[in-house]
């Protein structure tokens, strides 16, 4: 670094909570970061699910054998390192801190240590566990939403990932009779949603599309108007959705995007009626009439108009709006990469921290800590104890709900099963040798 450079340097620790830092500042903030507020054990904890060594019936090879993906930002570029391997906690601290990623994504688990992959090439490198993921950014709602756009949101726009959580986590556990379940803000747009029982872990991909497809129901293309069609009664989960969330949610989004409050909005909604003289008739007499929404319901749901056509209409334009929105890829295949949580979104500057699905409404994604607001926590407390950098900061709750609502009953959890297996196998040996 030349000494012109050195000299305007900004130092790291003073800080300005409001800006987000690029560049070399970045940098500065990531290696802070890194080395005083990561949860590496809790991280470590996790994706071992058990196999720490410590009891019998663990694999000791098995987080080994996890690939970890580093995006690192250069002056002129990113580099993507991808099959990054630890053998444990301690390695994987380390590394994180040498090279302060801007991203750290997590992969699956795979037949041999992804760092040596290419000594097995012949024998096979393949992914044998990935938990069920699940990626919905608020994006792909663009056509739906009007107080922002692309990455950009807002707590007019947000309500969608509530929606989408309440929605997918409900079906999860009822319908699928998953158990550990951990929501992750992105750090910007959207969520991600890691399912993580052994059962889901070790899905074929078959199964992953089967599940995927399971919640599919928005479809068809960007020009595609009609993206959601029923032609018969609603399928039980697609029911409760509608009843529990999506029809009291959309009544919130009729007023906060102000659907039927400027004509090229309620007119994109008129297009989802297939009856051209329903379609007509609402038309001429919404001139002036300032209560659409229950007029176009009254209209639709009257014994005259109830014609199979338009049966369904109403939960159409319900699902067309509300219904979550998944990046479907991501949740079939094995090897797709999904963001760490904990990470510090470059863009943001904002903590991917988890949320509780319990209590999702509550969440304020304008409110999540940014890693500058952390430092200047940090500094605010200065004589804190080295083991206590995080508990005096406004990442505190958030690593308490990782580790009370979904680490602990997860990994007391596999523990049992871990241990229930050896037990199984002892008693297997001995009957054999019995016999």
């Amino acid at each position: 670094m030349t000494k012109e450079k050195e000299e305007h340097r900004e130092d790291p620790m003073q800080i300005d909570s409001n800006r987000v830092p690029t560049g070399s500042l970045l940098t500065d903030y990531l290696r802070i970061y890194y080395g005083k507020f990561f949860p590496y054990t809790d991280m470590f904890k996790w994706l071992a699910y058990g196999n720490d060594g410590k009891h019998p019936g663990c694999d000791s090879s098995y987080f080994g054998r996890r690939e970890f993906s580093f995006t690192i930002k250069s002056d002129r570029d990113e580099i993507y390192l991808r099959f990054q391997s630890f053998f444990n906690a301690s390695e994987m601290e380390t590394s994180i801190k040498a090279k302060c990623p801007t991203k750290i994504d997590i992969g699956a688990v795979y037949t041999v240590d992804p760092a040596k992959r290419h000594a097995y090439a012949q024998s096979g490198f393949n992914p044998i566990e990935r938990e069920l993921v699940f990626d919905i950014d608020i994006s792909d709602y663009d056509d739906v939403r009007y107080c922002c756009s692309g990455a950009d949101t807002c707590l007019n726009c947000w309500p969608l990932m509530t929606i989408a959580i309440k929605v997918i986590d409900t079906a999860l556990r009822e319908d699928f009779g998953f158990s550990h379940i951990l929501w992750v803000y992105s750090g910007r747009r959207g969520v991600h949603c890691w399912v993580c029982d052994s059962r889901a872990r070790r899905l074929s991909k078959e199964q992953r599309s089967a599940i995927a497809d399971y919640f599919h129901v928005y479809k068809g293309g960007e020009n595609s108007l009609k993206k959601v069609t029923f032609s018969g009664p609603l399928h039980p989960f697609l029911a409760r959705a509608y009843t529990d969330v999506l029809k009291n949610e959309f009544e919130k989004w009729v007023s906060t995007q102000k659907l039927f409050e400027h004509e090229e909005r309620f007119h994109k909604i008129l297009q989802l009626i297939p009856d051209e003289s329903v379609v007509s008739e609402l038309a001429e007499k919404w001139q002036g009439n300032s209560v659409r929404w229950e007029h176009l319901k009254h209209m639709l749901q009257s014994g005259s108009k109830k014609t199979q056509g338009l049966r369904r209409c109403i939960e159409e334009i319900v699902f067309s709006y509300t219904y979550p929105r998944l990046d479907i890829q991501v949740t079939k295949g094995m090897n797709h990469l999904l963001k760490a949580p904990f990470c510090v979104h470059p863009g943001t500057g904002r903590i991917c921290i988890p949320i509780d699905p319990k209590k999702c409404e509550e969440f304020d994604p304008t409110s999540v800590p940014t890693v500058a607001q952390l430092i200047e926590e940090l500094n605010a407390n200065a004589s804190i104890g080295a083991d206590n950098y995080v508990e005096k900061t406004s990442l505190a709750a958030s690593v308490h709900l990782f580790r009370t609502c979904f680490l602990e009953p997860l990994i007391k959890t596999c523990k049992d099963e871990l241990e229930n297996a050896y037990n199984t196998k002892i008693q297997q040996t001995k009957d054999s040798l019995n016999w």
